[in-house]
């Protein structure tokens, strides 16, 4: 193996431990909703709930400023800096003696979770510009291990010592630790783009003022896909817990289903997506829409797997979106451009925490009826279906943008670059 193959493959794996790490902070706090409801002395379980909006919405708000650093400063120590404040931020939580105090430690913690994403997929895009779809499959891996360990360490942490507290804790010391390795053993990036390729590089994201407006289309499109994808492991926590009396432990086992099977299918469908990247797209969010409105009507034997089916399909939409964003913008601005992209579909997805929190507390006593959660997982599912619309949003860009750097309509409208001699 090559020097330059060798430093992409210790890059890839450590970012995906990294990819890991971040996502594992989102879903840790899922079973422990009703115990931090207790324990912080809450009013209802949509302050609980809310906590996580709160860590979501600190985690994408930020997104676009990181990705411009992305695209400017050392992406290794960003992404060391930010694994460690996400830590910290849960030690805080850990820590905390009320519930302002739990408010401003998952804000840390989503502060620095944010800075993963926009230097994480725009350094991979950059180094595997052919396989891209491949590449963020792969440290997809990282991402499905940490979700399915949050919830179920968390869960089962929590019922053996009796306090929400012990694992909240543990989570952010690991993160610590895993920060420092991530700053030992990785390569760094530099700091700036390389000179030649910033003079090629264009002034704006897009061409066009069109291409713009698809752009953000396309990410309130899948923000949808968000709002769904989140609402599944909050929703689907309370409803375990108050439909079907799971305890702790098990409503930890049954949310780590959705992201078990994700190991495979986001690498396998991310490969596929490099030859196809609408067609496979379309399918895994058809097949998950279809699994989301079932999955109530279920009986409790069936939660596991059918949450597993559910992630398999679900969270492989994830890279190939990802890849098709990349490629729909220069390198130079990929950072910015990803950004973007998950301020727009991350501010309306962590929303859903909270709204699920209520929906639960409007139901009231039918809360503990099945049959009162149809409706909202149906509506679940078709978000699902309406998210697809971001897809030939995408592909229209990437056209567009081709077109117009092979055929500039005026040459008032693209400035030429200088030469670099």
């Amino acid at each position: 193996m090559t020097a330059d193959a060798s430093h992409k493959t210790r890059s890839l794996w450590l970012i995906g431990m990294l990819h890991g790490f971040t996502h594992l902070y989102q879903v840790a706090l899922m079973p422990l909703y009703l115990p931090m409801k207790e324990g912080l002395n809450l009013s209802s379980t949509a302050h609980a709930t809310f906590l996580v909006t709160v860590l979501m919405l600190a985690y994408f708000i930020p997104a676009y400023p990181m990705g411009i650093l992305a695209d400017r400063v050392s992406r290794k120590k960003l992404l060391s800096l930010g694994l460690a404040f996400n830590g910290l931020g849960f030690i805080g939580l850990a820590l905390a003696p009320n519930y302002p105090v739990a408010l401003l430690s998952v804000v840390i913690s989503g502060v620095g979770g944010s800075c993963f994403h926009p230097a994480a997929t725009a350094l991979i895009a950059r180094l595997f510009p052919v396989q891209t779809g491949k590449a963020l499959g792969l440290i997809g891996m990282g991402a499905a291990v940490g979700f399915f360990i949050g919830p179920i360490y968390s869960g089962w942490r929590a019922s053996v010592t009796g306090n929400w507290r012990s694992p909240v804790l543990e989570l952010g010391v690991l993160g610590l630790l895993g920060a420092a390795l991530f700053q030992w053993l990785s390569a760094d990036t530099p700091t700036l783009i390389h000179r030649r390729e910033v003079h090629a590089a264009k002034e704006k994201l897009f061409t066009t003022s069109t291409g713009l407006t698809l752009f953000i289309a396309a990410a309130f499109a899948f923000a949808l896909r968000d709002f769904t994808g989140s609402s599944m492991g909050s929703f689907g926590s309370l409803f375990l817990q108050n439909a079907h009396g799971f305890s702790l432990k098990e409503t930890g086992v049954a949310l780590s289903g959705i992201f078990l099977a994700s190991v495979i299918s986001n690498p396998l469908f991310g490969h596929l997506s490099d030859r196809g990247r609408m067609r496979w797209s379309g399918f895994v969010l058809c097949v998950a829409a279809v699994l989301v409105a079932l999955f109530p009507h279920l009986p409790r034997g069936w939660f596991f797997v059918t949450f597993m089916a559910y992630g398999f399909f679900f969270m492989a939409s994830y890279p190939m979106v990802e890849a098709g964003v990349m490629q729909v913008v220069h390198d130079s601005m990929r950072g910015r451009a990803f950004g973007l992209w998950i301020t727009i579909g991350g501010l309306i997805g962590s929303l859903s925490h909270w709204f699920v929190g209520g929906w639960v507390e409007a139901l009231g006593e039918r809360a503990l009826i099945a049959s009162a959660y149809f409706p909202h997982y149906f509506a679940l599912g078709g978000l699902l279906l309406l998210s697809m619309l971001g897809l030939p949003c995408l592909h229209a860009i990437r056209r567009r943008e081709a077109h117009e750097q092979e055929h500039p309509a005026t040459p008032a409208l693209v400035k030429p670059h200088p030469v670099t001699k």
